[in-house]
């Protein structure tokens, strides 16, 4: 059963755990919708939505909601905040790296194998925030160079080709098509393997061919890209610790 407490939802499960959904209204909500992050369970509803109406869908996907919190790791020990001037590793383009620091004229990046140096000029008043910036415009970078080399052979095989491309933090989602045949894709692919970038973005691109997840989009997918379920289980198994780490490393620039 579930209960309610203030913002929050408790949700007992089948197995015996009770997971805490934070419930938020939104002016423009026609439905009940749940989601999973990094940072917990979210359940959003249109004004007036009685509370046993939200336990009720809560009780509807508790075997979903409990497998989803479980892929994120909630209970993994925390990561260590970023830190000017701390040296610090983390994952990008599937390896881990080394971020380290030094003072220089102007802030900029220098991507060496196996290192970031981020070079911070003095004095340091807003040091963390420029570091900030200047992770997610090298990620950002990053992610446009791979995409620019990939899209000249997609884009004959699908025979269709987005309006624009969008990179930004997403919470949930690792990419997705808009209305108006825009790619959004998640910056925490800038921390994958190029394969596991290159796999959301043939997604996204066979979108345009058919915008659901029936048999024949997958066919789509798989004609353009065959190893695609190898991918698509990588981000499933490791995606949630990207994410993760694309907070700490970012999180007031994408704020």
């Amino acid at each position: 059963m579930a209960s309610d407490e203030g913002n929050w939802l408790e949700l007992a499960t089948p197995t015996g755990a009770t997971i805490r959904v934070l419930k938020a209204a939104h002016p423009r909500a026609r439905r009940l919708r749940l989601t999973v992050t990094p940072k917990g369970a979210r359940l959003t509803y249109p004004n007036g939505t009685h509370v046993a109406q939200m336990t009720a869908f809560l009780r509807h996907h508790a075997d979903w909601l409990e497998q989803k919190l479980g892929e994120f790791h909630l209970d993994a020990e925390p990561l260590p905040p970023l830190r000017v001037g701390v040296p610090t590793t983390f994952p990008f383009r599937g390896e881990e790296v080394t971020l380290d620091w030094e003072e220089g004229a102007y802030p900029r990046v220098n991507h060496e194998p196996g290192q970031l140096v981020l070079s911070i000029p003095r004095p340091h008043t807003r040091a963390l925030l420029v570091a900030r910036g200047l992770l997610a415009t090298h990620f950002e970078a990053q992610i446009r160079r791979d995409v620019s080399r990939w899209l000249p052979a997609y884009i004959p095989q699908i025979n269709a080709a987005p309006t624009a491309l969008r990179i930004r933090p997403l919470k949930s989602l690792w990419g997705s098509l808009d209305t108006r045949d825009r790619i959004n894709l998640d910056l925490a692919l800038a921390l994958a393997p190029p394969a596991a970038l290159r796999y959301v973005l043939v997604h996204e691109l066979c979108h345009l061919k058919v915008r659901n997840h029936s048999p024949k989009f997958w066919h789509w997918v798989e004609a353009v890209f065959p190893d695609y379920k190898e991918q698509r289980r990588w981000l499933r198994a490791n995606g949630s610790g990207l994410k993760l780490q694309l907070d700490r490393l970012i999180a007031d620039v994408a704020d």
